[in-house]
């Protein structure tokens, strides 16, 4: 184990299953990341291993098959996995997220049919929200639900889906007027529906076509994909909780989540890349001696490390806020804020540190500087997080009288 990121009050059991990770991702992920990721091909190999130790059900609770961990747990899993491939961090995340949705606001009778199949990796979660000309204003989801009969008719366009064609159900965020009156709060009229579908690409169910991955910069091998609804049917037991204008809550309860996950990826990733400079440093020689000697470097290196150290505290802080089952949007708002902007310049330090070889495609540092700038959008950029810390903050000093 490293010296640095290390968690301390973990149990016996959480201290195996992160070595259990730790080994897997040194010796599964590690050695082909960079070849794959430069293919854009999909690490099928990596999610069977997974799905073997059991990380697709690591929050779901045993009585559904899973193993019952914390979401501290998760995160430092998480933070691991991402260490290896941010992108495989990627494929875990949306299926954790849309299973915490399912344990916290499904019926019992969506519980028993996704839960135990979930936590095999035999159902494989996605979830919806943004839209083409949406950005972060979710109040502006134009998607549409209307009844009909014991069925929903769903018309619209998302985009953004992660595992969107991997994937075989979707939680999907809509707008639904039935039963509230014109003038209702947009967030009060949103609900969301648990779409089931075929794995692939173009229809994979009728109404409902994914037409391929979209071609990224960086975070590739994981498919991110629209998904277009034209008269999708779905029946009336498939909506979340059963019951319709919830769905903003809900989608809102598995974001903060998943802002604890995007700060454990951020955390992960800027480990690697201080791995991989702090190494080169003392493998690069110039003038006489190792660059590591130079106490620029070392500078360099002594900031990089202290951004790795501050960025995981405040994820495990966050993560255990949430486990204590207090509110924790400050928390998770800081912790994704900062592992984000953390990750993006420890990041671009060790790439410094590398000089021109860092711009070589043989270095798995180039591999990162591409990656990196995904989590400074994912789960809100860093504007959303600060009008949500801000506004909590005001909430806990508001000034009295």
């Amino acid at each position: 184990m490293s010296r640095l990121a290390q968690t301390a009050g973990l149990t016996d059991d959480q201290r195996d299953i992160l070595k259990t990770v730790r080994e897997f991702v040194d010796k599964e992920i590690i050695p082909v990341a960079t070849e794959l990721e430069h293919r854009d091909e999909y690490p099928q190999a990596i999610v069977d291993g997974l799905k073997e130790l059991g990380l697709f059900g690591l929050m779901i609770p045993e009585e559904y098959g899973g193993l019952g961990e914390s979401l501290l747990t998760y995160a430092l899993c998480v933070e691991e996995i991402a260490r290896g491939w941010m992108s495989v961090s990627g494929i875990i995340n949306t299926h954790f997220i849309v299973a915490y949705m399912l344990k916290q606001h499904g019926t019992q009778e969506q519980k028993d049919h996704f839960l135990p199949r979930m936590a095999l990796g035999e159902v494989r979660g996605a979830f919806s929200m943004s839209e083409p000309a949406l950005g972060s204003d979710v109040s502006a989801i134009t998607s549409k639900a209307v009844k009909d009969g014991d069925e929903y008719v769903l018309n619209g366009q998302k985009m953004w889906l992660t595992n969107g064609g991997t994937s075989t159900l979707v939680a999907v965020l809509v707008r639904s007027d039935e039963g509230h009156p014109e003038g209702t709060a947009p967030h009060k009229s949103m609900t969301t529906f648990l779409v089931e579908k075929e794995p692939g690409f173009g229809e994979v169910r009728p109404g409902l076509t994914i037409p391929g991955k979209i071609d990224k910069m960086g975070y590739k091998g994981v498919d991110t994909t629209e998904l277009i609804m034209d008269g999708l049917r779905i029946p009336a037991n498939r909506v979340l909780g059963g019951q319709t204008g919830r769905g903003f809550y809900q989608m809102m309860d598995g974001v903060e989540v998943g802002r604890v996950n995007v700060a454990a990826r951020g955390c992960g990733l800027a480990q690697r890349a201080f791995e991989l400079g702090v190494s080169y440093a003392q493998q690069r020689h110039t003038f006489g001696k190792a660059i590591a000697e130079h106490q620029a470097i070392q500078f360099k290196l002594a900031e990089m490390a202290t951004k790795v150290e501050a960025a995981h505290a405040m994820m495990v802080n966050a993560a255990r806020k949430k486990d204590s089952g207090e509110r924790n949007d400050l928390e998770a708002g800081m912790a994704k804020y900062l592992a984000s902007e953390y990750c993006k310049e420890v990041v671009e330090d060790a790439f410094r540190i590398h000089g021109g070889y860092g711009f070589s495609k043989e270095y798995e540092i180039e591999r990162l500087y591409r990656e990196a700038p995904m989590l400074l959008i994912g789960e809100g950029t860093a504007e959303i997080q600060k009008m949500i810390i801000g506004r909590r903050l005001l909430e806990e000093y508001r000034l009295q009288g």
